[in-house]
């Protein structure tokens, strides 16, 4: 998918402002979109940690996060699981980025940016590019069981300008 091809689904769309949120990373620690403001933020939606899909895809990202660093942006990961499964799931997978439990009230921060799977409790696969000024650059919803990969964050990154460091 190319950046220009946007959105799908009943997800954001560019040029929204994103909903700050705030959401557990740890039992004792939470995260607020509203702290990066001046970073570019990737969210990646995800439906369950431990699923054979949601597993690749937090991998994938894991193992390129050198690569959003070099564009200056920040990845959070972010599913209806508890922050016990989140600690258990990203030690498991040597996770090296926050994974956010959307999980009281169920699914509350999905909801508000358009991603959240009713019938099944879950959020859809989705991805957001947030710029330093908070405004949703780029959103996509993957089919549920299709690992989006990464191209079209590294496409939605550069087109904002978000030049690499040398390496």
């Amino acid at each position: 998918m190319s950046y220009k091809e946007g959105t799908s689904a009943g997800a954001l769309p560019a040029g929204t402002n994103a909903p700050d949120f705030t959401l557990h990373s740890t039992p004792d620690q939470s995260v607020s979109l509203s702290e990066f403001r001046g970073q570019t933020v990737i969210l990646a939606f995800y439906p369950a940690d431990w699923s054979p899909v949601c597993g690749d895809q937090m991998a994938l990202y894991n193992e390129i996060l050198p690569e959003f660093l070099r564009h200056h942006a920040v990845l959070l990961g972010i599913s209806v699981d508890g922050v016990w499964c989140h600690a258990a799931f990203a030690q498991a997978r040597k996770l090296h980025f926050p994974l956010l439990a959307d999980f009281e009230p169920k699914g509350g921060v999905a909801r508000a940016y358009g991603v959240y799977r009713l019938p099944e409790g879950v959020t859809e696969r989705a991805l957001f590019v947030i710029d330093r000024e908070g405004v949703i650059r780029w959103s996509y919803v993957s089919p549920i069981g299709v690992n989006p990969g990464a191209d079209g964050i590294l496409e939605a990154l550069e087109a904002i300008g978000q030049a690499p460091q040398p390496a």
